[in-house]
């Protein structure tokens, strides 16, 4: 007998809370300044009750080669990966459309 998700009641092959997870976030990428004119990349938006920040914040900073944290909810990555991320997001299946990108130079 397949095992049945408590929160939609479909087998866990086919289930798709996770599918609605992504798709009600509303993330936001944008930069920090930071002391001696460092940056870092904010993903903020993500729901941290139902995702690993902690996993996701590991793979981001093995992709892109950088150090980073994950704080107050949000995730922060040294240097500017505005776009690395947007596209990394999307690979792992969030919707592009919840993906906002401010651009502009780093706020203070």
């Amino acid at each position: 007998m397949p095992e049945i998700c408590p929160t939609c009641g479909l087998p866990k092959e086919i289930c798709v809370c996770e599918n609605i997870a992504h798709e009600q976030e509303d993330i936001r990428v944008f930069l920090e300044g930071r002391s001696y004119d460092k940056v870092v990349t904010v993903v903020d938006g993500l729901d941290d009750g139902s995702r690993d920040l902690e996993g996701l914040a590991s793979e981001l900073k093995k992709s892109f080669g950088c150090g980073g944290t994950v704080k107050n909810g949000h995730i922060e990555l040294q240097g500017d990966h505005r776009k690395s991320v947007e596209k990394a997001l999307t690979e792992r299946g969030f919707p592009p459309q919840s993906i906002e990108v401010q651009g502009g130079s780093p706020e203070t």
